[in-house]
């Protein structure tokens, strides 16, 4: 352990008000960053932030490198495919209306939705793809939808519809499992 003479001390000081980083200044005194930075606060002077730290100076993004490109590309295919297989689906809000679907119709319609789904990986997923998981993620045969995912969700209509359905719809649905049979009340 190194002890602060007044040497150092006066060397600390003269680097600190020349600018210099609190690294810079440790590699030059052999301590660490921590010990001059609480060094300089028990003198009570202000740690000097280098310039190039305090304005930095806004630098032109590097050109993406060929795997990089490749990435891109990958992804412009990607979504270009989905466009044209959202084009072929049937447009799902127009034949149900989903605020009064029955438990049974939401699962046959989930059910139809993943007969058409692309089955990606984690790893095939984008922001514009449908991440509703399907299987148990434990297994092989786990996957996700991947169809086109509706703007500011992440799921595809149908799916969508399914994991939101309204408060009182679902409200509606319990109280049918409950109680299968009309109440009555008894006098």
């Amino acid at each position: 352990m190194s002890t602060w003479t007044d040497e150092r001390v006066e060397l600390l000081t003269k680097l600190n008000d020349e600018g210099h980083s609190s690294r810079y200044i440790a590699e030059q005194l052999g301590v660490t960053r921590n010990a001059v930075i609480g060094k300089l606060h028990r003198l009570g002077r202000s740690v000097k932030r280098p310039e190039a730290a305090t304005s930095p100076t806004p630098q032109a993004a590097p050109e993406p490198g060929p795997l990089e490109q490749e990435e891109n590309e990958e992804r412009e295919r990607q979504a270009r495919a989905l466009e044209e297989i959202a084009k072929d689906l049937p447009d799902l809000e127009e034949e149900a209306d989903f605020d009064t679907l029955e438990v049974n119709s939401v699962r046959e319609i989930a059910a139809e939705t993943e007969k058409k789904s692309l089955r990606l990986s984690l790893m095939e997923l984008t922001e514009r793809t449908c991440k509703w998981p399907v299987g148990d993620p434990a297994t092989k045969d786990f996957w996700f939808c991947g169809l086109p995912s509706k703007p500011g969700t992440p799921y595809c209509e149908a799916h969508n519809n399914v994991a939101l359905q309204p408060l009182a719809s679902r409200r509606d649905h319990r109280a049918k499992r409950k109680f299968p049979f009309p109440r009555t009340t008894i006098r």
